[in-house]
C-alpha cells in the first residue's frame, strides 16, 4: 500500500474538514510553546505541544509558592514564597533548555504588580535566570484569561471570571472577541486577613461586588469560571452530586447547585473533603473564602449557567500568538486530526470514512455533524490497545482526553460511538453510569454512528466510496449498499454481519446491489 495519504496531496479538496492546520508552516511554528505563569498562589510551567489551535499539554508542573500570602498586611511578597518561586523558575528554565524549547514566555500577575518589592524581585529573576518576566496589569490579565476561554470554547458568550490568589478579574466575551474588562481585590489570599469571621468577609466583599455589577452589568446569561479555587469548588460540587465524569473543563452548574455546594462546604470536614477530591491542602485552605466570593458573584449577576474552564491565562498567551486564520478553526476537529495523524494506522482515512457513512446522517444539524467528523477521525487511534480492551480504551480516550469544544454529554456521545466502533454490544460495560447521562435517543444515535464506522472500516482502501456506496432511506426504513463490480469480494461474511447489525440499530431492512460492469 502506498504511504501517500490525502494529507500529502497539495491540491486535495478538503471539503467540510478543511486542510489540517498542523500541515501549515504558520501553525508549525506554534507547535511547541513554553509558558511560565508567576501567580499570587502558584508558579507553573506549561509546555504546549501539537496542533496549534488545540494544543496538548506536553509538560505541566506547578509549585504552590504563596507569593501573595500576607501581601495585604505587609505590602511585600512572602519571603518564603520568593525563595520557592525562584527555585521553581530556575528548574523550569533548566527543563525547557533540556527539551530544546524556544525562549519561555513568562507572565506575572497581581502579587508581583502590587507588592512594593515586586520590581526588585522581577530584576532578580531576570538576573539569576535570564527570564524576561512580563508583569501585567489587571485588565490585561482579564483579557488574556478571556482569550484562554476562547481558545477552547470559541462560541463562548458571557462573563469570564478568573480568580487568582490576590485578585479576581472579569471580562465580557462574545462573537470570538474580548470586550469590557475589570480587575478587583477579591483573591482569597488577599481576603485571608479580613476580620470578623464569615460575617466580616461577607460585608467586605458586598460593596466591591456591587461595584463590579455596576461596571459589567447583570445581563450575562453565562459565567465562565477560570482559576484553581473555582476548579476546587467545582470538584466538590461533583462529589456532592456523585457526578460520574471527573473532567472539569466544560463542567456546568446551575446557580442553585452552586448555592447548595457552598452550604455543603460550610458543614463538611475540609480534611475529608480534600482527601475525597484530591485537592492540595494549600488550595483547600482557600476554598471557604473563595466560596463566599462565588456565592456573592452568583447572587449579584444572576447567571442561568455557570461553566468551568480549565483554560485561562496560559492558554490565552498561546492564543495571543495565533493569527485570525488559526483562531477561526474548530479546536475539536484540529485535535482529532492531530491525533489521527499521530496514532492512526491509516492517517487520512477518517475523512474518507466520514464521506462513506455520511448518507446515513443527512438530516443532522451542524453540532451533531462535527461530532460525527470527530468520531471518524478518532475511530482507529487506539488500535494498539489489546483487542479485548480496545472498546473500553476508545470510550475512556474520548471521555477523558484533553479535547476542547466539547460538552460533557458530547464527550460521552463520542465515547459510546467509539465503543461501538469495536464492539457490537454495550452489555457488561463498566461505563453504564456515564452512558446513563445520555437520553435513549442519544445513545441510539451514538450506537448507529459506531456501527456505521465499524462497517465502513471493512473497506480499508484509500477511498471506500470508490468501491461501494451506502444509502439510507428513513421513510422506507431501507439501508442500501451498492457495490462496484470489483468490490464483490470485499463483502464477505464479517462485512455482511456488520452491515446487518447497523441496519438492526436503524430498524431498517437491507438491500445489497452489485453494479453491472460496462460492456
Amino acid at each position: 500500500m502506498s504511504d501517500v495519504t490525502p494529507a500529502d496531496l497539495p491540491h486535495e479538496d478538503w471539503g467540510v474538514f478543511g486542510r489540517p492546520l498542523f500541515l501549515d508552516e504558520e501553525a508549525r511554528a506554534l507547535s511547541r510553546v513554553g509558558v511560565v505563569d508567576v501567580g499570587s498562589n502558584s508558579v507553573r510551567l506549561v509546555i504546549f505541544d501539537g496542533a496549534a489551535r488545540s494544543p496538548a499539554y506536553f509538560y505541566n508542573e506547578k509549585i504552590m509558592c504563596g507569593l501573595g500570602a500576607g501581601l495585604r498586611e505587609t505590602g511585600r511578597l512572602n519571603p518564603e514564597g520568593k525563595i520557592r518561586a525562584m527555585s521553581a523558575i530556575k528548574r523550569f528554565q533548566k527543563l525547557a533548555n533540556g527539551m530544546g524549547i524556544p525562549p519561555l514566555t513568562a507572565v506575572a500577575t497581581a502579587a508581583m504588580r502590587e507588592a512594593e518589592d515586586g520590581p526588585e524581585f522581577r530584576e532578580e529573576i531576570e538576573r539569576e535566570t535570564g527570564l524576561n518576566l512580563w508583569v501585567i496589569d489587571g485588565e490585561e490579565e482579564a483579557r488574556l484569561s478571556a482569550q484562554g476561554v476562547l481558545l477552547g470554547w470559541p462560541e463562548a458568550d458571557g462573563l469570564v471570571c478568573d480568580i487568582g490568589g490576590s485578585s479576581m478579574e472579569l471580562a465580557v466575551v462574545s462573537n470570538g472577541q474580548v470586550g469590557k474588562r475589570i480587575t478587583s481585590p477579591l483573591g482569597p489570599l488577599k481576603l485571608q486577613g479580613i476580620k470578623g469571621g464569615r460575617k466580616g468577609l461577607k460585608e467586605h466583599i458586598a460593596p466591591i461586588m456591587e461595584e463590579l455589577v455596576q461596571t459589567m452589568g447583570r445581563t450575562h446569561k453565562r459565567i465562565y469560571l477560570v482559576g484553581g479555587s473555582w476548579r476546587a469548588i467545582a470538584r466538590i460540587d461533583m462529589e456532592r452530586r456523585n457526578y460520574p465524569l471527573h473532567v472539569l473543563h466544560e463542567y456546568r452548574m446551575s446557580s442553585r447547585a452552586v448555592t447548595d455546594t457552598i452550604k455543603f462546604i460550610r458543614k463538611s470536614d475540609m480534611t475529608e473533603l480534600r482527601a475525597k477530591t484530591g485537592t492540595s491542602s494549600a488550595r483547600m485552605s482557600l476554598v471557604p473564602i473563595a466560596s463566599e466570593v462565588l456565592r456573592q458573584l452568583v447572587r449579584n449577576f444572576h447567571p442561568k449557567e455557570i461553566c468551568v474552564s480549565s483554560y485561562g491565562i496560559r492558554e490565552g498567551m498561546l492564543y495571543e500568538q495565533m493569527p485570525d486564520s488559526i483562531r477561526q478553526r474548530d479546536p475539536l476537529i484540529e485535535a482529532c486530526r492531530f491525533s489521527e495523524r499521530k496514532d492512526a494506522r491509516m492517517p487520512g482515512f477518517g475523512r474518507n470514512l466520514h464521506d462513506f457513512i455520511a448518507p446515513i446522517f443527512r438530516a443532522r444539524h451542524y453540532e451533531k455533524m462535527r461530532l460525527i467528523r470527530a468520531a471518524c477521525l478518532l475511530h482507529d487511534v487506539t488500535w494498539r490497545a489489546h483487542p479485548d480492551y480496545r472498546a473500553e480504551v476508545c470510550f475512556d480516550n474520548a471521555t477523558r482526553a484533553n479535547l476542547g469544544g466539547l460538552t460533557h454529554n458530547e464527550r460521552i456521545f463520542l465515547g459510546v460511538a467509539l465503543l461501538h466502533r469495536y464492539k457490537n454490544s454495550r452489555e457488561n460495560t463498566p461505563f453504564s453510569d456515564l452512558i446513563a447521562m445520555l437520553s435513549d435517543k442519544e445513545v441510539l444515535e451514538a450506537e448507529v454512528l459506531g456501527k456505521a464506522m465499524r462497517f465502513g472500516a471493512m473497506f480499508t482502501v484509500a477511498r471506500p466510496q470508490d468501491v461501494a456506496k451506502l444509502d439510507y432511506f428513513p421513510k422506507k426504513k431501507l439501508l442500501r449498499l451498492m457495490l462496484e463490480p470489483d468490490a464483490e469480494d470485499l463483502f464477505g461474511e464479517v462485512t455482511e454481519a456488520r452491515f446487518n447489525s447497523l441496519a438492526a440499530s436503524l430498524g431498517a431492512e437491507t438491500e445489497v446491489k452489485l453494479r453491472r460492469k460496462r460492456s
